[in-house]
């Protein structure tokens, strides 16, 4: 018989409204596929209860709390450090964001989101929980802010959906990071995000959908959900020369030795 596959999928948003009043079925079919446990990240602190009640249902998932970049200029606590600390404080949040750096839309000033983004790192140094990294079209400024932040004070995280170019994913691992590859791995023309996630060490890299977003080959253009996280994992143990369940197991321990508060509660 085949061994069962076990992994995580590390990054979803299983409160937007594609998921509403199906999340039991959501999260059974994930299970189908080996993904034993979610993350469910959260971009707004006035929506910081949703992600929330849903960690607190079902057992298997977790949540984060945070300020993602494109509400940097909307969201009224998006620098309120007390806020942040607040949303963070409860048993199954095990990081800070999704926050960072995003010039492809710029829905925010870049120096709101920049303000916003070094207050949720120090939130993430107050409470020792990793950071979640959202990163686009802002790779130099993004290298740099991180490494500014690391000489003030130590804190790990993750470039979560990585998609940018080979220096930030080196100075990213160069400061302690993960990266953690979604579907964007699987599309046609991601050779050079392949070539990044082959180079990057086996102890540093997770699997993720950021769905309702990024559906995976062959899924490409549907809504996409913690059950594709499969199609990522064969992808990246693939680039890796790995079978899938020894990738399922290597970015299963990334995940718990990343996200700590997942093996201590």
């Amino acid at each position: 018989m085949t061994e069962r596959l076990s992994f995580i999928d590390s990054h979803a948003h299983l409160d937007y409204p594609q998921f509403a009043d199906q999340l039991d079925d959501v999260i059974a079919r994930a299970a189908t596929q080996g993904v034993d446990e979610i993350i469910t990240i959260g971009v707004k602190l006035s929506t910081s209860d949703a992600p929330r009640k849903i960690a607190d249902t079902y057992s298997n998932v977790w949540f984060s709390a945070g300020i993602h970049p494109h509400e940097a200029e909307n969201e009224p606590d998006a620098c309120n450090l007390e806020a942040i600390l607040a949303a963070a404080d409860h048993p199954r949040c095990v990081a800070i964001g999704e926050a960072g750096l995003d010039y492809f839309y710029e829905t925010a000033p870049r120096q709101m989101q920049a303000d916003s983004f070094r207050v949720q790192i120090e939130a993430a140094r107050r409470t020792g929980t990793p950071i979640v990294v959202h990163s686009r079209d802002a790779d130099d400024d993004m290298a740099a802010l991180l490494e500014e932040e690391m000489a003030k004070g130590a804190f790990t995280g993750v470039m979560h959906c990585f998609s940018s170019g080979p220096e930030l994913a080196q100075r990213a691992l160069d400061i302690g990071f993960y990266l953690s590859f979604s579907g964007i791995l699987t599309f046609n023309k991601s050779d050079e995000l392949r070539a990044i996630a082959a180079a990057a060490p086996t102890d540093r890299i997770l699997v993720e959908t950021d769905s309702p977003y990024l559906a995976p080959m062959p899924h490409r253009g549907k809504t996409n959900e913690p059950a594709h996280t499969r199609h990522v994992l064969t992808k990246l143990a693939d680039v890796h020369n790995m079978t899938s369940h020894d990738m399922a197991a290597q970015t299963k321990q990334n995940t718990y030795n990343l996200f700590t508060k997942m093996r201590s509660s």
